[in-house]
């Protein structure tokens, strides 16, 4: 069996988000992971929370895709205040997309972000917040040559090592001191 990792992402809504995720998950498939997700491959009876949680605690590592969910064609935050500003043709993603990375940060697994062009950096999808870089990908461009980039293959690979790392820790003993 191969070991479980966390794949995060809202329901795709166009063919090219489609696509990006199955080339993610074969992706993942060929590297030797599971790549298992809430409603697709995994399924529960119990409150969304409790089953992310139980999903989380049998994974090794989270991958989250922060695909475009909700368009302001129109918007202004901070109304008001010397921070005021414009938001035009700028998209949200699922509150999921900032729910399920923090919850993998707190219980200590390795977390990658991936956010699609156009995505809000706000909440987890800011820099920095989880303390690791957040590339961002643009579905106007080929999703095979952003897999084949430097920029992923350089990320995925720390990404993985964190995740072996993880396994190979999940099976020593407790340590008291």
């Amino acid at each position: 069996m191969k070991p479980s990792v966390f794949l995060s992402y809202p329901q795709p809504f166009n063919p090219k988000q489609i696509q990006f995720i199955n080339e993610i998950s074969e992706y993942l498939e060929r590297r030797g992971f599971g790549p298992r997700t809430l409603g697709v491959t995994d399924y529960d009876m119990d409150a969304p929370l409790k089953a992310i949680r139980r999903l989380m605690l049998e994974s090794n590592g989270l991958i989250t895709v922060a695909f475009r969910r909700t368009q302001i064609k129109s918007g202004t935050t901070k109304p008001g205040t010397p921070d005021e500003k414009k938001l035009n043709n700028a998209w949200l993603t699922s509150p999921y997309s900032h729910i399920e990375p923090a919850m993998a940060f707190q219980i200590g697994l390795p977390v990658l972000i991936i956010r699609e062009k156009g995505v809000i950096s706000d909440g987890v999808l800011e820099k920095g917040v989880i303390g690791t870089y957040m590339p961002e990908f643009d579905l106007e461009k080929s999703t095979t040559n952003y897999l084949a980039s430097q920029e992923w293959e350089q990320i995925i690979q720390k990404w993985e090592g964190y995740v072996r790392k993880v396994i190979e820790q999940k099976g020593n003993p407790p340590c008291l001191y």
